[in-house]
C-alpha cells in the first residue's frame, strides 16, 4: 500500500473517550486512521517536517502530522509560478540535521527545496505518520480529559499535544477590489498559479510588486504581449548574489560534510551582521540605500520610471528583496508600470485614478495576477482553535497576535505554535527560529515524560511581560519608524511577527523548558505549584 492509500477506517466505537485514552506512548505505532495521538502536528511544510523528525530522533512515535494537500512541503509546494526561488541562501534554508550538499545554486529555486522536503519526509521515516489530503476544522480544548478534540475532514481525533506548523504563508491575500466579480478574463493568486493558462500574447495586469511579482514579472514580460504593473508601494531592491554551485563542488561537500557546516556557519554570521541596520544603526541602513540606490540607477535609465521606482520609507521597513532581472523587465517596452491608485475592475479592464487632470484611464487586461502576498494577520487557522475559557485564538488576540516565545499562549493548554507571533526574520533563516522551538516543545515533552504532566499552559502575566518587553525593543526599530507600514504590524500598529534581537538570543531563550513559567497540571488532575512566579521580559 503507497503513503497516499487509506485502510479502512475503523467503526466509531472505536475513538477513545477520556477515560480510555492513553496518557502514554506505550502502544505501537498508530496506523493513518488512528483516532488518537499522543502529539498532532498541523501541516507538513518545513515547521511540520522538521517537528517530526526531531520528535522521532527523540524517541517520541506516537505522532501524527496531518496536511490538508495533497504532497508535503507547505509553501514550496504551493508556490510554483515561474522563477520561484529562495532569497535566502541554500545552505542555510534548510535541517541542521539534514544538510543537502547538491543544491545547484546559492539561492535554491522551487523545484529543489520541494524536493529536499519530500526526499526528508521519506528518509527520516514521516509518511507512515502522514495523513495526506486531511484538514483541520476546529480544535478544542477539552479541560475534563485533559486533551485537545479534533474535528477534521477525516473524522474526529484527539491529542494530547497539539502543534500548529502550517506557517503564516498559507493562506493567499487577494484585494477586494470594486468589481472584481465582473471580470471576465483568466484570474488567479501567485501561489495558485495557473499552468494551463497560456501567457503567450496576453495582455496581463499584476497587482503587488512583493517578493513573489519581483521573481515572475521578468518571465512575463518574455511571454505576454504586454503587462501592466500596478504599483502601489515600490521596494527596497539590492543585487542577487545568486550564483550556480558547479558539480565538482557539490561532489566535494558530499565528501566533506564538515565543509558544508563551516559554509552553513559562514552564511548564518553574514546574514545575522545586517541585523543592526535593522534595529537602528542609521550609518549600517544608509550605505545599504546606497547600494540599492546605485542598482536602481545602473539598471533603470529612464528619469520618469526611476522615480516610480525609488522608495520614500526607510530600508527594512518593509521586507527587502534580492533580484537582477526585475528592473531590466519594467524598462522593456512591452511593459507599464503605474503607481496610480486602482478604482474598480471591469469585464476586460482595470480602472485606475489618473493624474490630476487626466481622464480616468481604463488599462485593458485579460489575465489579473495577484502578487499580493498572505494572510499573516488574519488567518483562518486561529479561528479555529477553541482554548479553556471556550474563547478562539482569534478572539482572544483581537488582531493583535501575541505568544510566549512566539510558541505558547495563556489559556491554550498543551498548545504549541511553530513560527508564531515575533519569531518572523527581516535578515536570516525562519529554519533556524523554528528549530529552535522545536527544541523548546522537545524539552517540555521531556519535563512532561519525567514529572507525569497531563498539561502546561504559560501564565498570563509571563506572556504579558514578555510580550511588553518585544514591543519596548521594537519602537526603536526600522519597523516602527516615522511612515512605516507593512504587512509586519498588525492592525493596531503593532509588530507581531518579527525578532527585534541577534536570532542567537532567540535560541538561548528556547533552549530549556522553564517550568516557573507555567501552570502544571498532574496526571491525577493535581495542580503543581510554581516554586516562583516571575514574569519575563
Amino acid at each position: 500500500m503507497t503513503h497516499d492509500q487509506h485502510p479502512t477506517p475503523p467503526a466509531e466505537s472505536s475513538q477513545p473517550t477520556p477515560e480510555t485514552v492513553t496518557r502514554r506512548e506505550t502502544g505501537p505505532e498508530r496506523g493513518p486512521w488512528a483516532r488518537h495521538a499522543h502529539v498532532v502536528i498541523v501541516g507538513a511544510g518545513f515547521a511540520g517536517l522538521g517537528t517530526a523528525i526531531r520528535l522521532f530522533q527523540e524517541g517520541h512515535r506516537d505522532v501524527l502530522i496531518l496536511e490538508r494537500a495533497g504532497e508535503v512541503g507547505g509553501t514550496w509546494r504551493d508556490n510554483t509560478y515561474p522563477g520561484c526561488a529562495c532569497d535566502v541562501p541554500s545552505h542555510l534554508y534548510s535541517f541542521s540535521f539534514a544538510p543537502n550538499p547538491d543544491w545547484s545554486r546559492r539561492f535554491a529555486p522551487q523545484a529543489e527545496i520541494g524536493d529536499y522536503l519530500r526526499r526528508c519526509a521519506d528518509e527520516f521515516g514521516v509518511r507512515p505518520h502522514l495523513r495526506l489530503n486531511c484538514e483541520m476544522e476546529r480544535a478544542e480544548w477539552d479541560a475534563g480529559a485533559r486533551l485537545w478534540r479534533l474535528e477534521t475532514s477525516d473524522g474526529p481525533l484527539t491529542a494530547r499535544v497539539l502543534v500548529l506548523a502550517q506557517g503564516p504563508l498559507s493562506e493567499p491575500a487577494i484585494p477586494e477590489l470594486p468589481g472584481l466579480d465582473r471580470f471576465t478574463g483568466e484570474m488567479f493568486h501567485s501561489a495558485r498559479w495557473n499552468h494551463a493558462h497560456d501567457l503567450r500574447g496576453r495582455r496581463v495586469g499584476v497587482v503587488g510588486t512583493g517578493a513573489s511579482a519581483i521573481q515572475f514579472v521578468p518571465h512575463l514580460q518574455r511571454v505576454a504581449r504586454h503587462v501592466t504593473v500596478f504599483q502601489r508601494t515600490p521596494s527596497w531592491i539590492v543585487p542577487r548574489g545568486d550564483r550556480e554551485i558547479p558539480p565538482w563542488q557539490r561532489r566535494l561537500l558530499r565528501r566533506a560534510p564538515l565543509l558544508q557546516r563551516l559554509i552553513r556557519g559562514a552564511e548564518y554570521l553574514a546574514c545575522e551582521a545586517t541585523l543592526p541596520a535593522l534595529l537602528g544603526n542609521r550609518t549600517l541602513r544608509a550605505l545599504a540605500q546606497r547600494q540599492a540606490l546605485d542598482h536602481l540607477h545602473r539598471q533603470v535609465s529612464d528619469p520618469a520610471l526611476r522615480a516610480k521606482l525609488t522608495p520614500h520609507y526607510e530600508m527594512g521597513c518593509k521586507r527587502i528583496l534580492i533580484s537582477n532581472d526585475y528592473y531590466p523587465a519594467l524598462t522593456q517596452p512591452n511593459v507599464t508600470v503605474t503607481t496610480d491608485r486602482i478604482l474598480r475592475v471591469d469585464a476586460g479592464a482595470v480602472i485606475t485614478t489618473g493624474g490630476p487632470r487626466a481622464q480616468t484611464p481604463a488599462h485593458r487586461v485579460d489575465t489579473l495576477i495577484f502578487g499580493t502576498g498572505f494572510r499573516v494577520n488574519d488567518a483562518t487557522q486561529p479561528r479555529q482553535v477553541i482554548g479553556a475559557a471556550g474563547r478562539s485564538l482569534h478572539q482572544i488576540w483581537d488582531g493583535s497576535p501575541q505568544a510566549y516565545l512566539g510558541t505558547t499562549v495563556a489559556g491554550f493548554p498543551n498548545l504549541f505554535m511553530m513560527a508564531g507571533p515575533n519569531t518572523g526574520l527581516g535578515h536570516n533563516s525562519i529554519i533556524y527560529m523554528i528549530e529552535s522551538q522545536i527544541d523548546y516543545l522537545l524539552s517540555c515533552l521531556d519535563l512532561m515524560r519525567d514529572r507525569d504532566l497531563d498539561a502546561v499552559e504559560v501564565r498570563a502575566a509571563v506572556q504579558n511581560a514578555y510580550n511588553a518587553g518585544l514591543q519596548r525593543r521594537l519602537a526603536f526599530t526600522v519597523w516602527k519608524s516615522e511612515g512605516c507600514a507593512s504587512w509586519y504590524q498588525d492592525g493596531k500598529g503593532r509588530v507581531t511577527t518579527l525578532w527585534p534581537e541577534p536570532t542567537w538570543r532567540f535560541r538561548r531563550r528556547t533552549r530549556t523548558f522553564d517550568p516557573r513559567h507555567y501552570l502544571l497540571t498532574a496526571a491525577d488532575h493535581t495542580p503543581i505549584p510554581a516554586t516562583q512566579d516571575e514574569p519575563v521580559s
